[in-house]
C-alpha cells in the first residue's frame, strides 16, 4: 500500500499551453539496462484476449516493447516504429486486431505490453466475479455472470482540447524521461520511461493515450492557466554566481511546491499493487487506489527496479463516477456482498444503497422486485 517512488526523477520548470500544463521529469542517471520502444497498431479496433478469464474490446493504437539485460549492461530499444504500416485494411470494413493478453513475453528478454490497458484491465476486473454469496437480493444473472460485460468510457488524447498543440510545441529538456500532465491544473496523467532516447521516441504517443472524462471536460470548459514565473530580487544579485544561485533556489522552490502540492493527489496516496511480470531485476506491476469519493484517484502501471523505484510509469485519472463504482464494489466485497451490512457501514439505508447501485450502472445485478421495493421505500420516505 505505497505511492509510486519517483526517486531519481527531478521536477523541472513547467510549460503552459492554454489550459494544459506540462511538468518535465528529468533523470540525472538514465536507466541503461531497460529500454522501451513503441509498436504501432494503426486505427484497427483491438480485441484483447485475456485467456480463460475473458476478453475486452478497446481502441489500442500502440503497444510498448520492453527490452532488458540480465547483467546490467546497456540495452538497445527494439523495433521502434511510430508510423503506421502500408498494409491498410479496405475502407469498407472495420479492421480488427487481436492481441494476446495485455502483457506477453515475446523473447527471453523482451516483453510486449499495452500501455494503460494493463491498468484499465485491473480496474475493469475489480470484483468482476460478482456476489461471493448468493444472497436473495441478487439476480440470477449477477450470480451466474458477475459483472460481465463491464464497460468504461475514456477519451483519446486527440479529443482533449489543446493537448496535441501543447505536445507539439513542448520543449524537451536534456535528460528528460517523463512528464506530469495537468489540465486546468488538475493532474491528468503521469508518464515516465527509463532513458531520454525512449522519451523522445514515445513523446508523440501521449496524444494517442486514453484520458478520463474530467480531463476532457476541463480542457473544453476551463480558461487558460497562469504560468508560474520565477522572480529573483535583483537587490541581492552582485555577480553571475549570485544570479545562478538565486535561479537554482527558485527551481528548488518550484519543485517542492509541485511535488508536495500539485502532485500530492498521486504521490502522497496509498495504492494496492499487483505484480504482473518479472523482467530480470525489474517488475511490471499495476496499481489501484483506495477509491475515496470526491478526491483524486489514479490507476496506473509501473516498472520498478529491485529497490522499488519507478523506471516506467503511466497513470489514468478516474472520473468521479468511476470512483463511485470502484468504491461501491470494494465496500460490497468487504462485506461479502451483503447489502444490509454494506449499507450500515456506509451510513445509509439498504434502499438507498440499492438505488446507488442502480445509479452507478449496477442495477441489473439486483432482482427487479427488490429494486422496485427499494424505489417504493424511498418514495414513502420522501413523502
Amino acid at each position: 500500500m505505497t505511492a509510486p517512488d519517483l526517486t531519481g526523477l527531478r521536477t523541472r520548470p513547467a510549460q503552459v499551453w492554454g489550459a494544459v500544463r506540462l511538468v518535465p521529469l528529468v533523470r540525472d542517471e538514465p536507466v541503461g539496462d531497460l529500454r522501451l520502444s513503441a509498436r504501432t497498431y494503426g486505427d484497427a479496433a483491438g480485441l484483447v484476449d485475456l485467456g480463460p478469464d475473458g476478453a475486452y474490446f478497446s481502441y489500442v493504437p500502440h503497444g510498448f516493447v520492453a527490452t532488458w539485460t540480465r547483467d546490467g549492461s546497456p540495452a538497445a530499444a527494439y523495433g521502434t516504429r511510430l508510423s503506421a504500416g502500408h498494409d491498410c485494411a479496405p475502407a469498407e470494413v472495420m479492421p480488427l486486431r487481436i492481441h494476446r493478453r495485455t502483457a506477453r513475453r515475446e523473447a527471453r528478454e523482451r516483453l510486449r505490453f499495452l500501455p494503460l490497458h494493463l491498468a484499465l484491465e485491473g480496474y475493469l476486473a475489480l470484483h468482476f466475479g460478482g456476489p461471493a454469496v448468493a444472497w436473495e437480493e441478487w439476480s440470477r444473472r449477477a450470480v451466474r455472470r458477475g459483472l460481465s460485460p463491464r464497460a468504461e468510457q475514456a477519451y483519446a488524447g486527440a479529443r482533449v482540447s489543446g493537448l496535441a498543440d501543447a505536445l507539439r510545441v513542448f520543449e524537451i529538456h536534456p535528460g528528460q524521461c517523463g512528464l506530469l500532465l495537468y489540465v486546468a491544473d488538475a493532474l491528468a496523467a503521469a508518464f515516465a520511461v527509463p532513458h531520454p532516447d525512449d522519451y523522445r521516441a514515445l513523446h508523440p504517443t501521449l496524444v494517442e493515450d486514453l484520458y478520463g472524462e474530467l480531463v476532457h471536460h476541463y480542457a473544453v470548459l476551463m480558461p487558460p492557466v497562469p504560468d508560474f514565473r520565477a522572480r529573483v530580487p535583483d537587490a541581492r544579485i552582485r555577480d553571475l554566481a549570485g544570479l545562478r544561485a538565486a535561479a537554482a533556489e527558485q527551481e528548488a522552490a518550484w519543485a517542492e511546491f509541485h511535488d508536495k502540492t500539485m502532485a500530492a493527489g498521486l504521490l502522497e496516496e496509498s495504492y494496492t499493487w499487483r505484480t504482473v511480470h518479472r523482467l530480470g531485476r525489474f517488475s511490471l506491476s499495476r496499481f489501484l487506489p483506495g477509491f475515496r469519493p470526491r478526491r483524486e484517484n489514479h490507476i496506473g502501471e509501473a516498472i520498478t527496479d529491485e529497490a522499488g523505484r519507478v523506471v516506467y510509469l503511466k497513470t489514468f485519472r478516474l472520473s468521479e463516477s468511476q470512483v463511485r463504482r470502484g468504491h461501491l464494489l470494494s465496500r460490497l466485497a468487504d462485506h461479502d456482498w451483503h447489502l444490509a451490512r454494506t449499507a450500515a457501514a456506509l451510513g445509509v439505508t439498504e434502499a438507498q444503497l440499492g438505488l446507488r447501485l442502480e445509479n452507478a450502472g449496477f442495477g441489473h445485478l439486483l432482482r427487479q422486485d427488490v429494486l422496485d421495493r427499494y424505489r417504493r421505500q424511498e418514495r414513502l420516505g420522501a413523502g
